[in-house]
């Protein structure tokens, strides 16, 4: 946009983002090939990890930390640092009783709005390849990373964190206040001995002890500042460890949805984007109506599964106090704020757009329930999607479906004007095949060791859908849970950071190499040849794609988690 036609308000922000681009010898006209493109954005982000893994690490020796919080151990700083710069988002800690204010605003806030940028910058050099007349270049890195954020995340995050603050989340530097409840609480725990460490009987079962207290420490700070760019950057980690389930991070109805919302805007603006880029708002269209068409079908499987409940407590016959249960669905592990039909799309939501943020325990859904959020993230969250991830996902399905369209008519497979060639398909083939070689390598992995199998908490199936569960989260970048699985261990802290980093640049560097070599081609006219990519046949074409392909790969997994344990009721398990 030209200087004189910018509002006034954007002027000084302009003004700031020229500083910038001298300040760090960035030449805002020179642009990149897509090899140049993708070793920037690379190396941006490594540094982003390296600066998340020490900040946590010093996070003693740091100020804004009121409640003296300790350095965090080294697996678990390296498995943070890699999931917050990959927008996974990932937590094997809780929040409040690990990190100081300074880490997680300047560690993980930062890498929510950094890993949202990367995200967005990339779909927009691929969309570029897409529309651009023979060119050797994408656009350059550190202008597109500087404006998404100035431009786009940084407006939109300081809107929605005033709504949020007048809502009720909270947002200051407090430490960490004692109030007195309303009914003394009792519980047990294990007993410590002089060293310190759990003391056993001789089952070597842990001795517990009685506790009571009528006091209950309310951890503050800085959430609605996180909580904002959480939602808008499909980033997802919490600042406490119940997410978006606890009240200083979502306390009405009206932040629920508004949160859910601000979870697809910027993916759906995004598809809107893309048809204006090309030249043709029909694509978009009907990228998004196939994104529509699998989400509504989910939504509606697991809103009705977990609406059915359990299967068992209608056996229970003419007990009052079961049939009275059983009519409410299930509830277990569901904000009663919200309820099931709430908890049930939030699941959809967040699991199709890569965010991971949760307002009820998936751990907790029924077993079909369960497999929804599942599946809707081995698709390759190309439901939405992530900010960016899940546009470029979504196209990568589509040269792949113009591609077996081709090869049915016995025509070379063109989208957009360009031809879809072998560069093309081999870059297309690492980008859908990296995430389930992850995912299942991965899985295999856990199971097969026993410091895999120590995390498990429920044995059987649904110890395998955790385990399932918490991989491909990893490899699709999500963040999300089932909870059940103890993961915060050297072993899942290092497995789940190599599957979360492979499985963000193992199809960032395949895309960002497919936008360069599009970008190079000159645009075809069309013809009455050239399969017509706006209309109900591509729609269907594309869903068909996504479902077999996407999909395909994982149906023995889910067949020995979810499923049997599905079918587990009918046996009287």
């Amino acid at each position: 946009m030209a200087e004189g036609r910018l509002p006034g308000w954007l002027k000084p922000v302009q003004a700031a983002e020229r500083a910038a681009y001298r300040l760090a010898g960035v030449d805002p006209a020179a642009g990149m090939g897509w090899r140049a493109y993708a070793t920037g954005l690379v190396a941006f982000n490594f540094l982003g990890v390296l600066a998340v893994y020490a900040l946590q690490r010093l996070q003693g020796l740091l100020p804004l930390n009121p409640q003296a919080m300790a350095a965090v151990s080294a697996d678990s700083s390296f498995n943070t640092a890699v999931s917050f710069v990959t927008n996974t988002d990932w937590q094997g800690y809780g929040g409040e009783s690990t990190l100081s204010y300074l880490t997680q605003m300047l560690a993980l806030t930062v890498q929510n709005f950094a890993s949202a940028a990367t995200g967005i910058v990339v779909v927009v050099a691929l969309v570029r390849g897409f529309a651009a007349r023979s060119s050797a270049v994408i656009g350059n890195v550190w202008v597109d990373l500087t404006r998404m954020t100035l431009y786009v995340l940084l407006p939109l995050s300081l809107v929605f964190a005033v709504f949020l603050v007048g809502q009720g989340v909270i947002q200051n530097f407090r430490a960490y206040q004692d109030v007195s409840t309303l009914e003394v609480n009792t519980w047990q725990q294990p007993k410590n001995g002089a060293d310190g460490q759990p003391l056993k009987d001789a089952k070597g079962q842990p001795l517990m002890e009685d506790q009571k207290s009528d006091k209950q420490s309310l951890a503050m700070g800085p959430v609605a500042s996180q909580e904002a760019i959480k939602m808008l950057g499909t980033n997802g980690g919490g600042f406490f460890n119940a997410n978006s389930a606890h009240p200083f991070e979502n306390p009405t109805p009206l932040t629920n949805f508004a949160q859910m919302v601000s979870i697809f805007l910027i993916p759906a603006a995004l598809v809107f984007m893309f048809g204006r880029m090309v030249g043709d708002p029909r694509q978009g269209l009907a990228v998004l109506t196939a994104m529509s068409l699998i989400f509504i079908v989910a939504v509606v499987a697991v809103t009705v599964q977990e609406q059915a409940g359990n299967p068992l407590l209608t056996a229970l016959g003419t007990d009052p106090a079961a049939s009275a249960t059983q009519s409410g669905g299930n509830m277990e592990g569901k904000e009663v704020r919200f309820g099931i039909a709430a908890s049930g799309l939030f699941a959809a939501i967040t699991t199709a757009a890569s965010c991971g943020a949760v307002n009820g325990m998936h751990d907790s859904f029924t077993p079909l329930g369960g497999m929804v959020p599942i599946v809707l993230m081995q698709l390759g969250e190309v439901v939405f999607g992530g900010v960016g991830s899940g546009l470029y996902g979504m196209l990568v399905f589509a040269i792949l479906a113009v591609f077996i369209a081709g090869l049915m008519i016995g025509r070379t497979p063109e989208y957009l004007g360009k031809k879809i060639e072998t560069v093309e398909m081999k870059m297309t083939a690492i980008a859908i095949l990296v995430t389930p070689i992850l995912v299942l390598a991965g899985t295999a992995v856990a199971v097969m060791t026993e410091a895999g199998r120590a995390g498990i908490a429920n044995p059987g199936p649904h110890g395998f859908s955790e385990i399932l569960y918490a991989l491909t989260s990893a490899g699709n970048n999500n963040g999300s849970a089932f909870a059940g699985l103890s993961a915060n261990t050297p072993f899942y802290n290092v497995l789940l950071a190599v599957v979360m980093a492979f499985g963000r640049f193992g199809v960032i560097v395949p895309v960002l190499a497919i936008a360069g070599s599009l970008a190079a081609k000159k645009r075809m006219a069309v013809t009455a040849g050239t399969l017509p990519t706006h209309g109900p046949l591509f729609v269907a074409l594309l869903i068909g794609t996504v479902l077999l392909v996407g999909l395909l790969n994982y149906v023995p997994a889910l067949a020995l988690g979810p499923v049997v344990e599905h079918l587990m009721p009918g046996a009287g398990r």
